[in-house]
């Protein structure tokens, strides 16, 4: 499984409506959680800033992240990107690796 970091911006109309955005969140997560029924969420977050939300998921691969991104804007996101992230450990193991390359 993959680590995805989705950042998702919503658009004015749905942010300026605090009891529809609340709606349409709890549709998005039913709706993913059924069509993507492999992918294992960590965390969701609210944000202050750019972006609205951002969840951490793990998926099987950027197909399904794909889908969950895809599903994301058909709800109401007036942007969302898909970041792939690893963690630190690897980073540093992969970093280590083109070091003695080079």
């Amino acid at each position: 499984m993959a680590t995805y970091v989705l950042m998702t911006k919503l658009t004015p109309e749905i942010s300026a409506d605090l009891k529809r955005r609340e709606a349409i969140g709890k549709a998005w997560k039913k709706q993913v959680d059924e069509m993507c029924p492999e992918v294992k969420w960590i965390a969701h977050y609210a944000l202050l800033g750019p972006y609205d939300f951002m969840d951490i998921y793990e998926a099987d691969g950027p197909e399904t992240a794909t889908k969950v991104s895809t599903i994301t804007r058909a709800n109401g996101a007036l942007a969302a990107e898909t970041w792939p992230a690893i963690p630190w450990s690897r980073y540093i193991e992969l970093a280590r690796s083109v070091d003695k390359k080079a």
